[in-house]
């Protein structure tokens, strides 16, 4: 896109034209010439939208309570765009579409706006533009913006830094109380969400929760993260679990802890911009051809690693 280019789809971006936001986030993740610009003109109109993200187990039934916030959020009257981070299709490199298929009660909704995203290998939870894609739908006017990760399990931590308020979800049943126990996910939520509650051993794994909980935060005065109980099909509890988010929201805001938040990010996101652009300025073809020799002195064990890497960054 040139220059003109980007100002008209910026233009319509901010008049509400829905099929420009879709343009707009293909324009940043497949990373089109403009694509920075395009984020640099919508940049004063991010930072106003609420941001939740919805993480845990695969099977938990995170796409089904993200669809039954979606419509307590339009109850209360509040436009909300959603991103579905899918498993990469083998095939075509592009997301898989499950996640926005399921959520068909409201994919119609003109207040509703879903995205599907492809992981792309990436092992954070998150798909190579998350944040990007977050930042067009903010612009656009979505007052909420709900993010769910692929769900891969433990690794999926890049979510706590993307959100304001980062819920994990799990179920009764297929040891997902033992893999939220583990390293990660344990540490990154704000609110925690027992979903299909009807089913047995509920009771239980939110003792196994709560107590944790109690142990890992028991010097934190600040916030301690409630366990919700959910059964999505059925919207029971959906209510009460929007309403912990909105008490965490508000905590945020009051304490100050949103600014910083949000200041933490950007920090992180100037620092990765600095580093791929180094990367990119560091591959020339003359430097990989020199890596594909050395690469042959490596395997030949005539060089170390390390020596290599010395001589490519010396050179």
């Amino acid at each position: 896109m040139d220059d003109a280019a980007v100002q008209r789809l910026a233009e319509r971006v901010r008049a509400g034209d829905r099929r420009a936001c879709a343009r707009a986030i293909s324009s940043v993740e497949d990373e089109v010439q403009g694509a920075e610009a395009l984020l640099a003109a919508l940049q004063p109109l991010a930072g106003r939208a609420q941001r939740i993200g919805i993480t845990g187990p695969p099977g938990a039934g995170k796409s089904t309570l993200v669809e039954a916030l979606v419509v307590e959020l339009r109850r209360q009257g509040k436009t909300v765009g959603v991103i579905c981070v899918d498993p990469t299709s083998p095939f075509t490199g592009g997301a898989l579409l499950g996640d926005r298929i399921r959520m068909d009660r409201v994919a119609t909704d003109p207040g509703v706006f879903i995205r599907s995203m492809a992981s792309r290998g990436n092992l954070g939870g998150l798909a190579h533009r998350t944040l990007e894609a977050i930042d067009v739908l903010d612009a656009f006017g979505f007052e909420v913006v709900i993010v769910e990760t692929v769900g891969v399990g433990q690794s999926e931590v890049e979510i706590a830094e993307a959100a304001d308020t980062t819920v994990v979800v799990v179920s009764p049943e297929s040891g997902d109380g033992v893999q939220a126990m583990k390293a990660g996910l344990m540490e990154i939520a704000q609110v925690y969400c027992v979903n299909k509650a009807d089913r047995e051993g509920t009771d239980r794994l939110v003792r196994e929760l709560e107590a944790m909980l109690e142990l890992a935060h028991r010097h934190d005065t600040t916030w301690a993260p409630p366990v919700q109980r959910t059964v999505a099909m059925r919207g029971e509890g959906v209510p009460d679990l929007l309403a912990a988010i909105e008490r965490h929201h508000q905590h945020l805001t009051s304490s100050g802890e949103l600014s910083r938040r949000r200041w933490r990010l950007a920090r992180e996101r100037v620092r990765e911009v600095v580093e791929r652009t180094r990367q990119r300025e560091f591959w020339t073809d003359a430097r990989r051809a020199r890596l594909d020799s050395l690469a042959s002195e490596v395997e030949a064990r005539t060089l170390s690693p390390y020596a290599a890497a010395r001589r490519l960054l010396e050179s």
